[in-house]
């Protein structure tokens, strides 16, 4: 449906656009696909006045004229709508070179490089190559999950999801009606921020733990959407990020690094093992899950208890 709207309102910017004289409503219908395919004049009349809205609120220029017969037509001219020349200099063109390399694995890839395309074909100095490697590391955000899509376009349009979603601790995965506020990648895991409906709560959800497909729903938002979504913030508290406390472990030799890299102290103990002595916060018994085997917990006891109950659940899954 938001495909089928895009793709009608950009004919319809393209006919005012294109227009020397004010087109009526019956040119414009005959003109364009969408229109003629209307099931009555009442709907084709609604669903004009609502896109001459929308063109408008983008920042389309629609001027509405009345000939000598007291006919009304519309036309958008150029010059009314033309943009100021565009200049970068050769930080602001890396920066969005940067950008676009970010996005070359996601679906974005196609959008991020037809924008610069654009720039250049407005004026971006030749001698600028916003593609040119600056460094011998190359960023990329991976997006291998299938609820990617669905779950962007829905924070985008503002339409509230459903999906079925596993937690760390659960054995099976529990239905989650969410209002989808904003995605964001941090430490190489996609997280979905939004509002709960069945918990009445804001809630970060991870998407690699979503299960099956992401289904629409045509309802609107019941919660206001806040003006900043601080999901890194909150999903580096329930990493442990903001630990207040020490946790002392038992790590195989070479193995663990991102964890070894986290700890104040760490002692050889001999026959493969190694003793760690690490932040602990909020999440640590999921992060600590992840490294299976490789990880055993000698204190405190609330964290060995909370990760062997994740284990178990994982081994009854």
């Amino acid at each position: 449906m938001a495909i089928a709207k895009a793709e009608r309102l950009m004919n319809l910017a393209l006919c005012l656009l294109g227009t020397r004289r004010p087109l009526s409503k019956r040119e414009l219908r005959e003109s364009i696909e969408a229109y003629l395919e209307a099931s009555s004049d009442d709907s084709f009349n609604r669903m004009f006045e609502r896109d001459k809205d929308d063109l408008r609120e983008l920042g389309l220029v629609i001027e509405t004229v009345e000939n000598l017969d007291g006919e009304v037509g519309y036309l958008a001219r150029r010059d009314s709508n033309r943009l100021p020349p565009i200049t970068l200099d050769a930080e602001e063109a890396a920066a969005l070179g940067l950008a676009a390399k970010v996005w070359q694995q996601a679906r974005l890839a196609g959008a991020a490089s037809g924008a610069l395309q654009k720039l250049r074909a407005a004026g971006l100095p030749e001698d600028v190559d916003p593609y040119e490697a600056h460094g011998a590391l190359e960023p990329r955000i991976p997006v291998h999950e299938a609820a990617f899509e669905p779950l962007m376009l829905a924070c985008r349009d503002r339409r509230p999801v459903v999906f079925d979603y596993r937690k760390a601790t659960a054995a099976h995965p529990e239905t989650r009606h969410v209002e989808p506020w904003a995605l964001e990648c941090w430490r190489g895991h996609w997280y979905l921020a939004g509002w709960d409906r069945d918990r009445g709560a804001e809630r970060v959800f991870r998407l690699s733990r979503i299960t099956g497909k992401v289904r629409s729903r045509g309802s609107s938002f019941t919660a206001p959407v806040p003006d900043v979504v601080t999901v890194r913030e909150t999903v580096a508290s329930w990493a442990g990020e903001t630990a207040d406390r020490s946790a002392l472990i038992r790590l195989r030799t070479d193995a663990g690094y991102p964890l070894r890299a986290k700890a104040t102290e760490v002692r050889e103990l001999g026959d493969g093992w190694d003793e760690l002595e690490i932040p602990y916060g909020h999440g640590l018994d999921a992060w600590l899950v992840e490294f299976g085997p490789d990880v055993v917990v000698l204190e405190p006891a609330e964290l060995r208890a909370d990760v062997v109950d994740r284990l178990r659940a994982v081994a009854k899954g």
